[in-house]
Order: C-alpha cells, then structure tokens, then sequence
C-alpha cells in the first residue's frame, strides 16, 4: 500500500516539472491549471504513504488542492446544475460541528473545574488578542471594508478542532486543549456578535443578534446533538465514529474550494496581501498566547496549548458566518485563506514542540515550569 501511495511522489514530481515547463513556454497553456492541480493532488496522497514529518501536512496539501482546482475552474465549485454550491456551507458546517460534538463529553466540561486557571487564561487570551491583532491588520493593510470585516471575524472566532490536534501532536495538555475549545464555543454566541460590533462595525453593518441565532443554529445545536450522540451512543455506531474525521476534513475543503471560487477575482487582486496578514495574524496568537501565559506563571505544556489555542481559530464557523451575512466573496476570503495556513503553521510548530519533548525525556529531563507560579 506505501509503495503505490509513493508512487504519487513521484507523479507530483513529473506535474512539476512539466508545470514549470509551461510557465516558461506558454503561462496562458490550460496544462498550467492541469499540472498544478495534479501536483497538490498527487503530494497529498502520496505523503500518505510516508512516515517523515511531511505526513502531517497532507490535510494542508488536500485544502490547496481545492483552492487551487478553484482558482482555475471556478465555475465547477459556484454551481451544479443551477443549484448555487454556497447553499451547502452552513448545513456543511453543522455537520462539521456535530462531528465535533461527538469528540467531546461532559468530562470535558468538567476540566474547567480542574484548571480553572488554565481556562479563564486561554479564554481571556483567545478573545483579546486575537481580535485586536485583526482588527489592527485590516487597518494597517488598508484591505476593502468587507475584506476587513473578514480578518476581524476569523479573529473574533473561537479556537477550532485543529487545536485540539495540534496539541495531542505536541505532547501538550489535550485535556485542557478540548476544555478550552468547547468552553471558548459556547462562549461564541455572546463573544464573537459583540466583537464585531465593536471592531468590524466600522466596515459593514452587524446585525449582532442575527449572527448570535446564526452561531446558536450552525455551531452550538450541532455540538449539543453530538455530546448527546456521544453521551448515549457512543461505539454503538461504530461505522460513524469512523468517518466523521473523514467527512469533516472533506467538508472543510469543500467549503474552501466555494469561497475560493466565489472570491475568486478578490483573490487574486489581494491575495498576497491577505497571505502575508495571515501569517503574521497567526503568528502573533501563537507568540502571545504563548508568552501571555508564561507571564501569569503558567507550566510549560500549558503555554503551548494556549498558543495552539490562540494561534488557530473556526475557520469553519467564519466562513459559515459570511455566508449567512450575505457577503461571502469578500468576508468569506480571510477565513479561506487563513484556515489553510493555520493547519500548516500549526503542523510544523506540533513537531517542532513534540521532537523538543521527546529529546527532553530521553534526557530523563521533564519540560520545566515556564517560571514559579504566582502566590
């Protein structure tokens, strides 16, 4: 099975080279969109079949897939047959959202009891810094009003699941990754309508009651059915716990591959400009997720759980959002891009932090407080 999934490596080699070969004789040639969608296509599944670092990256290189088979196909991932595909987003991120709920049970409720402090830290950095380093970017950047609406929503957004991943990945707290993640949702409601009032009414108008029903319908209902799934049915239906990780990362990319085609003439006036604030809006969560809780006395698994938490927002849920205001070529466009880079960051700083743990206990050297806890 690992020998046929390399061979992939090597088609994605040979979509590479032969793209590369177009851009030079004829940049206009419909090879171009062939060879760069089979070389995303080809990587993803070929480093399936791996065990390098790279593995991990493979949802990442499935997102830029669609987002690049979007770019140069628009017109396949906008309508079917008439039926517009962004009618899908929210029914597809309720799924997303059961699928989460059905990860989560009561016990992880019951940790914001036993680290209090970790969670009243991580909620309170998730839902500062995160929104004043948007709203920052979306000034400084001078991005159109709707586009900057976006960078405000992504940071208005609670974390999401890739967190709760990220931190398994880099020996963190996993416990209080899931706590902080399901409490940061049930939050929302309130939070993330009241953020945008403040920070992005400026540039579009909030209607902060109808995005806090909005949230209720697509995001907390969902989780809700599927603690009640997990509560009551857990391992009874085997065959769903199975695919729901599946069908939620396809879901994810679907959802991409539409607002990347709907934004699809935004993108590529300002797409450079929204890369770049996305890497420098994510990097900032990591960095002062991380040192906000070094300052307060945190341990040091603690403060790489927070950053993960801070760092990486529901892009799902800002994409869902958009749609529902209306504006999903152009709000819709900072959760596109930003969903995409937060898997790859987030991938390369898991490993990072994992390989950093696992030289650590091969020393018979557990990771030290970040510094003495305050009295």
């Amino acid at each position: 099975m690992k020998t046929a999934l390399k061979a992939f490596l090597w088609l994605s080699l040979i979509c590479l080279i032969g793209l590369i070969v177009m851009l030079f004789v004829d940049s206009s040639s419909p090879f171009v969109a062939i060879f760069s969608t089979g070389m995303f296509l080809s990587l993803a599944i070929g480093v399936r079949g791996t065990d390098t670092i790279f593995k991990s990256f493979a949802f990442s290189l499935w997102i830029f897939s669609a987002v690049t088979f979007s770019m140069f196909y628009p017109q396949y991932m906008t309508s079917w047959g008439g039926y517009d595909l962004s009618n899908l987003i929210v029914p597809l991120i309720q799924l997303i959202m059961f699928g989460m709920g059905t990860q989560l049970s009561i016990q992880d409720f019951k940790g914001v009891f036993k680290k209090p402090k970790g969670v009243a830290v991580g909620v309170i950095c998730q839902y500062t810094i995160m929104p004043i380093v948007g709203i920052s970017l979306a000034l400084s950047f001078g991005f159109p009003a709707e586009v900057a609406a976006g960078v405000v929503l992504i940071g208005s957004c609670p974390g999401g699941v890739a967190s709760n991943v990220m931190a398994f990945i880099a020996k963190a707290d996993l416990a209080l990754s899931i706590t902080l993640t399901a409490v940061s949702t049930m939050l929302s409601p309130l939070a993330t309508p009241y953020l945008m009032q403040l920070l992005a009414g400026q540039f579009v108008p909030i209607d902060t009651y109808g995005m806090m029903l909005s949230i209720l319908n697509m995001i907390i209902a969902p989780i809700v059915l599927g603690l009640l799934f997990n509560h009551f049915l857990h391992g009874k239906i085997k065959w769903l716990d199975d695919i729901m990780p599946a069908v939620s990362m396809a879901g994810i990319a679907f959802i991409i591959a539409v607002i990347t085609a709907a934004g699809r003439d935004s993108l590529i006036t300002i797409g450079l400009l929204l890369i770049l604030a996305a890497i420098i809006h994510n990097a900032l969560g990591y960095l002062f997720g991380y040192w906000g809780c070094r300052l307060v006395g945190m341990d040091e698994k603690s403060c790489r759980t927070i950053a993960f938490e801070v760092g990486m927002q529901n892009g799902g849920m800002a994409s869902g959002l958009a749609q529902e205001m209306g504006r999903l070529a152009t709000v819709g466009l900072a959760p596109a891009i930003f969903g995409p880079w937060m898997n790859i960051s987030g991938s390369t700083l898991a490993n990072y932090w994992r390989r950093k743990s696992e030289k650590e206990e091969d020393a018979g050297e557990a990771p030290e407080p970040a510094m003495k806890p305050a009295t």
